[in-house]
């Protein structure tokens, strides 16, 4: 009889847990399209490309629950992956290309670490990048 009632419980607990877990993600993903919308203020999309230059010094940044952004000065590509919502800005990314070096391309393996613990977290499956340039610059 402790068994059914402690997995009731278990059961109960984790039915409640998981409006909550949607809900965080949820409120990520909407900061996320929110801070996207502002960074794309003022700015025009190009043709989509499957692969993006980049130098060991360009910077690849996480918008929470929505994309990746190759921040390249005056164009910025933005990346929108399979399943947006895994992507968390408190994760770094470990890039593995598969095309020449200078280039990030929708092939590419991109695992997610917690940034503070080291742990992995995921693997992202890129999309195209769109670039976006300042109208009139």
């Amino acid at each position: 009889m402790k068994t059914v009632t402690l997995l009731s419980a278990l059961v109960a607990g984790t039915m409640l847990a998981a409006p909550v877990t949607a809900s965080a993600q949820d409120d990520a993903q909407t900061k996320g399209q929110a801070e996207l919308a502002e960074l794309l203020e003022g700015r025009v999309a190009g043709e989509p490309q499957s692969c993006v230059r980049t130098l060991p010094s360009t910077p690849v940044n996480i918008i929470d629950g929505t994309a990746l952004v190759v921040d390249r000065g005056s164009t910025i590509y933005v990346n929108i992956p399979d399943h947006p919502d895994s992507l968390d800005d408190n994760d770094a990314l470990k890039i593995r290309k598969f095309g020449s070096g200078t280039q990030l391309c929708r092939t590419d393996i991109i695992t997610t670490f917690d940034r503070t613990g080291g742990f992995y977290t995921g693997n992202v499956s890129l999309g195209d990048f769109v670039p976006y340039e300042r109208v009139g610059g």
